[in-house]
């Protein structure tokens, strides 16, 4: 008679290659395309959904601590294309990876591009850091909208992708990247329509103080953050809907910044957990509404 034991190993020689090659195809693409700045080829992390194409798609900007996981960047060496990094796909951080996964799953493809890396910081900067010197090469108001251009570009050429049906989504100082990028849009077309997350609205972060735009524009700010100004990006909203441009504002009561990060300690916040819930149905319901 066959042991438990004997058994068990048998399942597991079965099952475990499966879970690998499964974990292996769950990784997204690693891409390059060229920066709008016409000199830096930027890394980009694309999740594709499993259903043919062509789909909607999506360009997610990151954060002031870059795309990768904390635990995986304080060493990161970041050496180009086609040589093994410390930064990839497998060390991206547990937001972006759900963000992009959530995309994915919902039939529209997300690229994740990564600003910082391929300008050597790939470690991406602490809070309260905005004055740092080293972040004016990777500043949000002149240097990473021609990222986000660039992704756009890259997009529009693919096969997979409806050209006129492109969305634009940014944390923090990407959500400020994404203020901007809308702001260097203008009317002349682009993105289909942009999502700012708990953005920094201040004079040091944005072009100008309203954004002028035939695209639609969503802002989802946390009434506790504790690193940018809800006030003030309520205002810069509001003088943007005196301008024209068609605004919608959330504002969740008791969510701090990072609300919607996966993340234990920020769910752990009664706030935090009601606001990413509210804001993933309603990121989802404005892209699938454009369609």
């Amino acid at each position: 008679m066959i042991s438990i034991v004997r058994i068990l190993a048998l399942v597991l020689a079965l099952v475990l290659p499966l879970l690998t090659a499964a974990a292996a195809r769950a990784e997204p693409e690693t891409v390059y395309f060229g920066s709008a700045d016409g000199t830096t080829e930027i890394v980009g992390y694309l999740f594709q959904p499993e259903s043919p194409g062509p789909h909607a798609a999506i360009v997610l900007l990151h954060g002031r601590a870059g795309p990768y996981s904390a635990n995986d960047k304080q060493d990161c060496s970041f050496v180009g294309r086609g040589v093994a990094s410390d930064c990839n796909a497998a060390t991206l951080s547990k937001r972006h990876r759900m963000w992009g996964e959530f995309w994915a799953a919902r039939g529209v493809l997300a690229l994740l591009p990564d600003s910082f890396g391929p300008r050597g910081k790939a470690h991406g900067f602490g809070r309260f850091t905005h004055d740092d010197p080293e972040r004016e090469d990777v500043n949000e108001k002149t240097v990473r909208p021609l990222d986000a251009e660039g992704a756009l570009a890259y997009l529009r050429a693919r096969g997979d992708v409806v050209a006129g049906r492109i969305f634009l989504q940014g944390w923090s100082n990407g959500g400020s990247t994404t203020l901007n990028t809308m702001i260097r849009q203008g009317a002349k077309g682009g993105f289909r329509a942009a999502l700012a997350f708990y953005p920094g609205c201040g004079r040091d972060a944005l072009l100008v103080d309203k954004v002028m735009t035939t695209a639609p524009l969503a802002f989802f700010l946390g009434s506790d953050d504790e690193e940018v100004s809800p006030t003030i990006c309520q205002h810069v909203a509001q003088r943007s809907i005196d301008a024209g441009t068609t605004v919608s504002i959330m504002l969740y009561g008791g969510a701090t910044h990072d609300f919607d990060d996966p993340g234990e300690k920020r769910q752990a916040v009664p706030g935090n957990a009601a606001a990413k819930a509210d804001a993933m149905a309603r990121a989802q319901a404005m892209v699938e509404g454009m369609r």
